[in-house]
């Protein structure tokens, strides 16, 4: 079964702000014991939004109003820290389908991209006039347009980029690299047989 080419992420938003959010405060790491990446969406930020005794702290995400949101905006060098891929599962699972910041961590944006969850970078003002929109209205719905490099909120366009190889795997279909092995398992067999060294053994 081919992937899903996205070429759009359309939704309402988000802001989480603050630079350098590493990893661990994404997910932290008492939550990587589980066998399988479900239920991990809702320990994504976890003591972020949680005191010890369970009860909520001021946070974006515990706010009704950003309930639902599928962007997540935030600051410079998001997802770093460990290279735990449970950070990006976690915030997919959460329900958010793609992170718009300044930049990012260069392994938690790889990860990201094999979940078909877009990272796009923008200017740290367009960020902010974008996150006034979304505090303003936080029903306001974005889009994500990765043909175009752009997000768009309240007639508002705002550059948006992604590296061109990130860019093509996701326009293509082609951002899962093990599933598209899988798509190609007569192929790589069909080669496989026609290598002398194969056929010798």
């Amino acid at each position: 079964m081919a992937l899903e080419k996205i070429t759009q992420v359309t939704g309402r938003g988000v802001y989480v702000p603050g630079e350098d959010i590493d990893t661990d405060r994404i997910i932290p790491a008492r939550f990587m014991k589980c066998i399988t990446f479900d239920g991990l969406g809702e320990f994504a930020f976890y003591d972020e939004r949680k005191a010890a005794d369970g009860s909520l702290k001021p946070h974006p995400l515990n706010e009704e109003r950003y309930v639902g949101a599928k962007f997540l905006l935030s600051g410079s060098n998001f997802g770093c820290g460990s290279s735990r891929e449970h950070a990006p599962q976690a915030l997919y699972r959460y329900g958010f389908r793609a992170v718009i910041a300044e930049s990012f961590a260069e392994i938690f944006f790889g990860n990201s991209i094999t979940l078909g969850m877009p990272c796009a970078v923008m200017a740290h003002d367009d960020i902010q006039a974008l996150a006034g929109l979304i505090e303003s209205d936080p029903a306001i719905l974005i889009t994500l347009d990765l043909l175009e490099g752009k997000v768009t909120a309240a007639d508002m366009d705002f550059p948006a980029t992604l590296p061109p190889h990130a860019k093509e795997a996701l326009v293509q279909g082609k951002w899962d690299a093990i599933a598209d092995l899988l798509e190609s398992v007569d192929e790589i067999k069909n080669v496989a047989g026609n290598l002398a060294y194969f056929k010798a053994a």
